[in-house]
This record gives structure tokens, C-alpha cells and sequence, in this order.
């Protein structure tokens, strides 16, 4: 590290203020003389009660460090109470080895991390780098959020409507966590989209992100795709492979279709959740690895659970934070955005200029449902201006998909015209129910028996005509009729 980049890290690190708490005076005097030399400005204390009432006074103070068993007030009430007033403070909690169970559940309500005691120092430090950093971050979304209801866009997903609008606000809260998220929808609603912009928001975004199918690989590769092989581990491994969790390795990994995979490698994929560690096959040796997971699926993975066909287990730790794509017959109005979106990219890909687009192409559109979801609409937008022969997208163009029968329009005709095809044909329908008969048709329709002989006479109608003896039908003849 050069002297300049070693003069920046100090005086970032000097601006960091740490809230320290340790029942135990000397640890706490040890700790806090060797966070001063790692130019932190410490406020220590043995009391977590003088603690509150310090941050309290000092809401800008960006770590609490703290025990875990103390007096009065565990190290997890006082992370609690504190995260009331300043959600963006970052908590590690010190434990010993028999009380890690509650600093993970103490993770799980909002600390940043937790160390064994003895404090191993440079894992500390490395924990507290990751901490300011995560701080940051959280920061910049805040900010950015407040920017999103003038947002059509966001890292490549379109759209404006109020499903949306909740999807890029659960992306930028979930996005600077480690926590897993699984990403729900219909086939072709961008759930990978979501999983990179994620990534992209995450203190992750400077290490890979690597997408699998899982449906895409048959189950007796799926293995060797994800956990690697080491040479010699069957009869065609010629040399050691990195699975794609070795290669994900402080990035993210983004598992797509997770509930096409089989139960035996859900068992598998759940020992690595747990313990963030992969064993390549034909490898005595396991290889820890610092991956970000998030899993999608069109499967309803609550009710494979109840039928026997998703392990429990992995469902709850896969589906720590849910988030539901919406498909695009349930945001019709973002259908417009996505149509100008996917026809600019067309012109690039075809070489073609559009200038025009008939309303009708964009009603058709609007009244289609859209089975494949936005996958399916580029797919129609590219068709329309690979075959379109002018610089205008018209209706006729439509003919041939399905969308053809929402361009079909009712032929307007004159009011007057129509309530005459409309009456006639009223005046047929009665005549035929009362088989010629004057008098009783008159009745039905409300006119007296002349006026309604000039009404039949208007309309070019003879009753005698419909005056027709019934004949009789044969049981032959029915299936015809």
C-alpha cells in the first residue's frame, strides 16, 4: 500500500466513531487502547445502561461494539434500543464460544456480525472495515430512493407502476446485506434482472456474478457445476475444475430455477449454506467460500414443502427475504415504457429506422395477456420490426400472431341505419316465435295490431311468411340441426 493510500485509510478511519460496552474493565481497557491505534474514536464504557444514554447524546456514532452477557441490558436490547435511534449503526457482538447461537439470533434482529472471545484483532479490523462500508452504503440508498418515483428505469428493469416501484425499493433495502433473498415470478418477468441488481448495489459489486440453471443441467452434472471436481475424480477428469461457488468467491451467485433441483443436491446445497463450505468432488479437503446467494423461482416452493418435493430446511434459510416479480398482465401500464424500450433496441439490432407506430399495434398490447411476460413482448417487438417493410409499425402486421384477434374493430355505422338493422330484425325474431301470428306479436312488441302491420310494412317484413306448418324432425336428423 503507498504512503498516500495509507495517509486516505487513516483519515477515513479517524471520522469513525465506536460506541464500546464490556462488563469486564480489563478487556475493555485493551480493546479500546488497540482501536485508537486503528485511528477509531472509541467511547468506552462497562455499564450498557451509561451506554444508551450515550448514544442517545452521540445518534451519529456509526459502531457499537459490545458483549453479548451483561447486566441489565444483553448486548442484543441494547443493539435494539439503539437501532430506534439511528437505524444505520452497525453492531458487532462479542461472545464466547457457548454463547454464538444468541449472537446469530442477535444477527438475525439487526447486528452486523459477532467475534469469539479471545478477539481474534485482525479479524476484527477486517470486520469493522466491512461495517463502515456497509454504513455507506445504506446511506447512498436512502438517498437513492428518494429518487426512484422519478424512475421509469433501474439497472435495466422498466417500469413505473406501483409493483414495480416496490420491487426497486425491496432491491435497494435488501441490496447491502449478505442476506439470501429468493426471487419469485412467472417465466420471463426479469427475475435475474433483480438478482444483478442487487449485486450491483451490494458491496459485493466488485466481485463476479455468476448465474446457473438449474433447470438447464441435467442432475448428474449439477454437482460438478456447482461444488467443482478435483483430476482423477472420474474417468474424463483430466484436470481439476472450480465449481461455480469457488468462482463466485466474494461475489454473488444467483441460482436460478432452484426448485427443479433434486433432493439430494438440495441436501448438499443446504451443508453449504450452513456451513460456508464446498467439497469439490473426489476432494478430501473442503474450501471455504464467501458467497452471496439468491435463488429464484416459478415454483411455489411453500407448497413442494407440503407435498414432500422441496426440503423444509432449505426453505427457510433460502427464504430469508422474498421477492415477488409481478407478470405484466398485472402492470399493463408499463407496457407502453417497455414497448419504446425493446423498440429502440430492435432499430439497433435490424439496422431500421421506425418513426411511426399505429395506436392500434399499442392497444393489442395493452388488451393482450401476455403468457411469456416481458420476455414474450421483446420477443413480438422484434418480430414486428424484422418483418415490417416501411418505417411504420402498422396493425396489419399483427395478422399472424396472437394478437391479431385485439386489432379486429366494430364497423361504425349510422345511428339511424343501425336502429333500423336493429328493429328488423327484432320483427323477424318475434314473427318466428309466434309463427306468423299478428295479434300476438303486436302484443309482445306493445304496438296495436295496425300500427304494427305499418311497422312490419317499414321494415320490408311479411308476416305470412313465417306462417310456416311445423314439420316433423327424425332423431337422424338432430345431431345435424
Amino acid at each position: 500500500m503507498t504512503k498516500e493510500k495509507q495517509q486516505k485509510k487513516i483519515i477515513r478511519k479517524t471520522k469513525a466513531r465506536i460506541l464500546l460496552v464490556d462488563d469486564e474493565e480489563n478487556i475493555l481497557e485493551v480493546m479500546k487502547i488497540r482501536l485508537e491505534l486503528l485511528g477509531y474514536e472509541v467511547i468506552a464504557t462497562q455499564d450498557p445502561e451509561e451506554a444508551l444514554e450515550i448514544f442517545s447524546e452521540n445518534p451519529d456514532i456509526e459502531i457499537l461494539l459490545t458483549d453479548q452477557r451483561m447486566e441489565n441490558l444483553s448486548g442484543q436490547e441494547l443493539m435494539s434500543k439503539c437501532l430506534e435511534i439511528n437505524p444505520y449503526l452497525q453492531t458487532i457482538i462479542f461472545t464466547a464460544f457457548g454463547t454464538i447461537e444468541q449472537a446469530v439470533e442477535a444477527m438475525r434482529a439487526g447486528a452486523f456480525s459477532y467475534v469469539t472471545k479471545p478477539v481474534d484483532h485482525k479479524e476484527l479490523e477486517v470486520k469493522l472495515e466491512q461495517a463502515l462500508e456497509k454504513t455507506s452504503l445504506l446511506k447512498k440508498v436512502h438517498d437513492f430512493e428518494g429518487l426512484i418515483d422519478g424512475k421509469s428505469e433501474f439497472c435495466g428493469i422498466i417500469g413505473k407502476s406501483p409493483k414495480m416501484k416496490s420491487v426497486f425499493k425491496q432491491i435497494l433495502q435488501v441490496a447491502p446485506t449478505d442476506i439470501t433473498v429468493a426471487v419469485f415470478g412467472e417465466s420471463g418477468t426479469g427475475k435475474e434482472l433483480v438478482a444483478r441488481a442487487i449485486h450491483m448495489h451490494s458491496g459485493r459489486a466488485k466481485g463476479p456474478f455468476i448465474a446457473v440453471n438449474c433447470a438447464a443441467i441435467p442432475e448428474s452434472l449439477l454437482e460438478d457445476e456447482l461444488f467443482g471436481h478435483v483430476r482423477g475424480a472420474f474417468t474424463s477428469a483430466v484436470g481439476s475444475k472450480n465449481g461455480v461457488f469457488a468462482s463466485a468467491d466474494t461475489g454473488t451467485l444467483f441460482l436460478d430455477e432452484v426448485g427443479e433441483m433434486a433432493e439430494s443436491m438440495q441436501a448438499k446445497l443446504l451443508r453449504v449454506l450452513e456451513t460456508g463450505e464446498v467439497k469439490p468432488l473426489g476432494s478430501d479437503r473442503v474450501r471455504k467460500v464467501d458467497v452471496r446467494l439468491i435463488v429464484a423461482t416459478k415454483q411455489d416452493l411453500k407448497k413442494m414443502v407440503a407435498e414432500g418435493k422441496f426440503r423444509e430446511d432449505l426453505f427457510y434459510r433460502i427464504h430469508v427475504v422474498p421477492i415477488h416479480m409481478p407478470p405484466l398482465r398485472e402492470r399493463k401500464q408499463d407496457i407502453p415504457l417497455l414497448f419504446g424500450h425493446f423498440l429502440k433496441k430492435a432499430m439497433q439490432k435490424t439496422k431500421k429506422l421506425i418513426n411511426w407506430v399505429d395506436e392500434d399495434i399499442l392497444d393489442a398490447f395493452r388488451m393482450y395477456d401476455w403468457p411469456g411476460n416481458v420476455r414474450e413482448l421483446e420477443n413480438m417487438v422484434d418480430f414486428l420490426v424484422a418483418i415490417a417493410q416501411e418505417d411504420i409499425l402498422s396493425s396489419s402486421l399483427l395478422a399472424a400472431t396472437p394478437l391479431a384477434e385485439y386489432t379486429s374493430k366494430i364497423p361504425v355505422v349510422p345511428l339511424k341505419e343501425a336502429r333500423y338493422e336493429f328493429t328488423r330484425k327484432y320483427l323477424e325474431n318475434l314473427l318466428k316465435i309466434t309463427k306468423g301470428n299478428i295479434s300476438l306479436a303486436a302484443k309482445h312488441a306493445g304496438y296495436y295490431r295496425a300500427d304494427f302491420y305499418k311497422l312490419l310494412e317499414r321494415h320490408e317484413l311479411e308476416a305470412e311468411s313465417f306462417r310456416k306448418k311445423p314439420r316433423k324432425i327424425s332423431t337422424s336428423e338432430l345431431s345435424n340441426l
